[in-house]
């Protein structure tokens, strides 16, 4: 009798557990959703600008030749994008690797992005809304076990805006906000500034005029600055406009590069702008 009772404690645990997943995750994908739809209805729709190689009359060399190689002359800026990705992350610059799969969507005007990323213990979610930057973290997409804000995420995510923007890379030209010098003829220094916040990376372009890999110094979380590196690779072209579809960030700790995240994009659009 008394097994039969444990037996039946044990299965309402783990159904009201199941349950409890469940639900975290709906609500999670009902918070996506909204935001997303918000994040579309409030950007600028930049479509009407027109890309020009003229544009790029000044600008360094190896600049020049990215923006000639992954944007045809006559190319409508583009408004936003929204993808879909597999991988794999760590929580831990000295853990394993778990598999992730995720959703981004990205706007060019005012500059920022949602992501959302899942694996089978955690929800998280990264975004640059309105000029701030934040990351909540969900214990099985119900239960929050991390929420990060303030200037340091501000900076973060303003940088991991800019370095995403090799999928929206008329974000990348000559602006007001954007700027590019010439470091030597295989780099340049891209420096950004929003809400009265500047960025930079240092971008290395290879043999295939792509960007390659993005230098900084970034936030991680609350901490101090540490060196970050992106790297962007296979590049294939996506309705007239060549991009990478695997990218990696990775910090710099002891002089070492500790890879933690590694993404490959399995579909990627820039229309219709509504979630998936």
């Amino acid at each position: 009798m008394k097994k039969k009772a444990t037996w039946l404690l044990v299965s309402a645990a783990l159904a009201t557990s199941v349950a409890g997943i469940v639900l975290g995750r709906k609500a999670a994908a009902r918070r996506l959703r909204r935001d997303v739809e918000r994040l579309f209805a409030q950007s600028t729709d930049v479509s009407t600008r027109i890309y020009h190689e003229s544009q790029l009359e000044g600008l360094p060399a190896p600049v020049q030749r990215y923006f000639r190689h992954v944007l045809r002359d006559g190319q409508p800026y583009l408004r936003g994008l929204r993808l879909r990705h597999g991988g794999q992350f760590k929580t831990e610059l000295e853990g394993d690797w778990v598999d992730i799969k995720g959703e981004e969507y990205l706007v060019a005007d005012p500059p920022g992005f949602i992501w959302q990323g899942t694996t089978r213990q955690f929800i998280a979610r990264d975004e640059y809304v309105g000029g701030r930057g934040s990351l909540t973290v969900r214990l099985l997409g119900a239960v929050p076990i991390m929420r990060g804000a303030g200037p340091h995420y501000d900076q973060g995510e303003l940088l991991r805006w800019l370095g995403e923007s090799t999928w929206l890379p008329t974000n990348l030209l000559p602006s007001e906000r954007v700027s590019w010098a010439a470091v030597d003829d295989q780099s340049a220094r891209l420096t950004f500034t929003h809400e009265g916040q500047t960025v930079a990376y240092l971008v290395r372009f290879n043999e295939q005029n792509e960007i390659e890999q993005c230098e900084t110094q970034r936030y991680q979380g609350d901490q101090k600055l540490l060196p970050w590196i992106g790297r962007s690779a296979q590049y294939r072209e996506i309705q007239g406009v060549r991009v990478p579809t695997v990218l990696e960030g990775a910090w710099v700790a002891d002089g070492k590069r500790q890879p933690y995240a590694h993404f490959i994009v399995q579909e990627l659009s820039y229309g219709p702008l509504q979630p998936f």
